[in-house]
């Protein structure tokens, strides 16, 4: 699964839905006004459903009660390496927003922290590329 933050580019937002359809992802959970252009997600805008939520640290709360371990992509001084990770197979990546990234609020109700080693400049790479990047290294682990 799939829980964004908003996202300020229509565009992201739909290519976070054509990735989640790519990925067999059914279902994204976001918070924000953004609006998915069917052009850039293509056949995965009739196959992924969005749900909409005004914040999202309630939601965190109920997946995690559902037994959904939530993980965040973000840089921070506690993640873990992308590559070093084992993601559980009941798993919600968490993205953030472009330019903000995850809320501390956010932060503090999550139970793991992923990131991807940058090695040059700029310092991190487009939320989609690093969410594709996430989403096919959780792939790789559970799907055979």
């Amino acid at each position: 699964m799939l829980v964004s933050a908003p996202l300020r580019s229509n565009v992201n937002l739909s290519r976070l839905v054509r990735l989640a359809g790519c990925a067999g992802i059914t279902q994204i959970i976001h918070s924000g006004t953004g609006k998915v252009d069917r052009e850039i997600a293509r056949d995965a805008a009739e196959h992924v459903r969005i749900l909409t939520h005004r914040s999202l640290p309630p939601v965190l709360d109920r997946l995690k009660s559902d037994g959904y371990c939530c993980v965040g992509l973000e840089q921070t001084t506690e993640s873990n390496c992308l590559y070093d990770f084992i993601f559980p197979y009941r798993t919600a990546l968490v993205i953030g927003s472009e330019r903000e990234g995850l809320s501390q609020e956010i932060l503090d109700r999550l139970d793991a922290v992923v990131e991807i080693p940058v090695y040059g400049v700029p310092a991190s790479l487009n939320v989609v590329t690093a969410a594709t990047m996430a989403v096919y290294e959780y792939c790789r682990q559970h799907h055979q």
